[in-house]
């Protein structure tokens, strides 16, 4: 198929690769999105794979917390322009849905499906709920809830549950590196086996393309691998407010039940 002026450019923006390297991926990959993101990757030209398809959704994340419940919990609102998001009557709903969800459960959104009905009708946007999480925490637990904010709406939530002696502040500087790092998995033993399979391939023929000895590659794929794991996993991340430890160090002998994230633009 014929490479159109357009495609070379979202595979550009995608990945960061010059023109004429963004042209050849895509031409050897016969048009193909995806596989010319990786094409580009494993000839070391372009960091990583990405998708340019996904939309950059707007919205208002609401967000609620009742530590003497032990519960909390993040609803996504989600729309088509910031002009809606930063209503106060749409940012209000948001928190309203999440308090709802406190209350009566993650189905209990359904209960506000006429206002958000209106809501479309009136300000002339595709308005919908998005994720929808509730952390209940059990007895002894910290739970603790992170909102960074712009323009008066919270644009990414987080929860944090942690036991064994865990302490709100813990949990708190937790969030704020979630918020930043918004790592995929707690711990590396989550991270899918095709996931890291699909990696040591892409890692494998990035040490080939360079050069590397093939007595080597092992080694260089194992270092890239926990590398990667660093990235994607939460306890083995460096911690946002100080690199030398992992957030792993940060908690000392506490432990992370589990921890979620919500936020616009996914």
């Amino acid at each position: 198929m014929a490479v159109t002026a357009a495609d070379v450019k979202k595979l550009r923006d995608a990945t960061g690769a010059g023109m004429m390297d963004a042209k050849r991926a895509l031409e050897a990959t016969e048009g193909d999105f995806d596989q010319a993101a990786q094409w580009l990757r494993e000839k070391g030209i372009a960091k990583a794979a990405t998708r340019a398809d996904r939309e950059n959704t707007e919205g208002a994340v609401g967000a609620f917390l009742d530590r003497e419940r032990g519960v909390a919990t993040l609803v996504l609102l989600k729309c088509e322009t910031d002009f809606v998001a930063n209503k106060a009557d749409f940012v209000n709903l948001a928190h309203d849905l999440a308090a709802l969800v406190a209350e009566s459960g993650e189905s209990a959104v359904d209960q506000r499906k006429d206002e958000i009905d209106t809501m479309k009708i009136t300000l002339k946007e595709n308005i919908e709920v998005g994720d929808v999480v509730r952390v209940d925490a059990e007895a002894g637990d910290v739970l603790d809830l992170y909102a960074h904010t712009a323009d008066g709406r919270v644009t990414n939530g987080i929860i944090v549950q942690l036991r064994d002696g865990g302490t709100v502040e813990q949990a708190h500087s937790v969030g704020m590196h979630i918020a930043f790092a918004k790592p995929e998995f707690l711990t590396k033993e989550e991270i899918p086996a095709e996931r890291i399979e699909a990696e040591r391939a892409t890692y494998e023929a990035i040490a080939r393309n360079e050069g590397k000895p093939d007595a080597a590659i092992p080694k260089i794929v194992e270092g890239r691998l926990n590398g990667f794991a660093k990235e994607v996993a939460l306890l083995e991340q460096p911690y946002v407010r100080d690199e030398k430890q992992s957030i792993r160090q940060l908690l000392g002998g506490a432990s992370v039940v589990r921890f979620a994230q919500v936020r616009i633009g996914r």
